[in-house]
């Protein structure tokens, strides 16, 4: 099966991509989507779609793993970043149609064992389950390989969205 992970963002999405068999985890894929902060918001939001679709058309992903947003005292960014997030899930609605979500404490819980970890411990957690060499940098695409992670391990009916 092969799971996209996404982490969202206005200036930065994260995405990872990989391949789960017989609880096997494998890294195919990582990155991130870029919008540059002196174009207006229709336009960072148009780039992140038409990337996002890219994405789903190179890899065909089988499900895709999003992660929920955490309100931060930003209200401005956190709207903004809502918005960013509105868009990859109307995308990936579109062109996967089989979508999962996860809290940021979801994730930490499945990918290291506890909801309280901090970011380097999840970062670490990562760079095991996929056995690789080194943490996935940047940190956004990192927290969507552990995105797809947490998707992979959980129970996948939890949290689904299907387009019929």
């Amino acid at each position: 099966m092969i799971i996209l992970g996404i982490d969202p963002g206005i200036a930065i999405v994260g995405y990872g991509v990989i391949e789960v068999e017989r609880g096997n985890f494998k890294m195919i894929d990582y990155g991130t989507i870029t919008t540059p902060k002196e174009e207006s918001k229709p336009a960072r939001l148009c780039m992140i779609e038409k990337c996002l679709k890219k994405l789903i058309e190179q890899y065909k992903p089988d499900e895709i793993s999003i992660e929920e947003l955490f309100f931060s005292t930003n209200t401005k960014t956190a709207i903004t970043v809502a918005e960013a997030r509105g868009v990859l899930l109307l995308t990936a609605a579109k062109h996967c149609g089989s979508i999962f979500e996860y809290t940021p404490n979801q994730i930490k819980q499945a990918v290291t064992g506890s909801g309280r970890a901090d970011k380097m411990q999840v970062q670490q957690m990562v760079k095991t389950i996929l056995r690789l060499k080194n943490i996935p940098r940047p940190d956004d695409a990192a927290d969507a390989l552990a995105a797809a992670i947490t998707h992979g391990q959980t129970n996948r009916m939890s949290g689904q969205f299907r387009v019929k």
